[in-house]
């Protein structure tokens, strides 16, 4: 069996097959900043990183305790960057 190779900055789907807390609409799309590199159950590891919405923008910090084997690559929708207080490219503003 290949391992997944984990790290800062990957984007996972975590779902009920990575832990039985995450079924159904506590499914989430997680953000890995780190991977904790102590031992744990044979098979399971924490992750920290971000819950993130559908355009890629972190939700909230957590810290998970999920079966390695569980985790699904996910792909996020990233949303337009916009800036507070740009306008238009184009002529200056008189």
């Amino acid at each position: 069996m290949v391992q997944v190779v984990l790290r800062p900055g990957d984007v996972v789907h975590v779902g009920p097959d990575a832990s039985v807390q995450f079924s159904h609409d506590r499914a989430l799309t997680f953000r890995v900043i780190r991977v904790d590199p102590r031992i744990t159950y044979d098979g399971w590891i924490w992750l920290d990183g971000y819950v993130l919405d559908q355009t890629g923008t972190a939700l909230q910090r957590r810290r998970i305790f999920v079966r390695r084997d569980g985790l699904r690559p996910a792909q996020v929708n990233r949303a337009p960057a916009t800036r507070s207080g740009s306008r238009p490219v184009g002529r200056p503003s008189s």
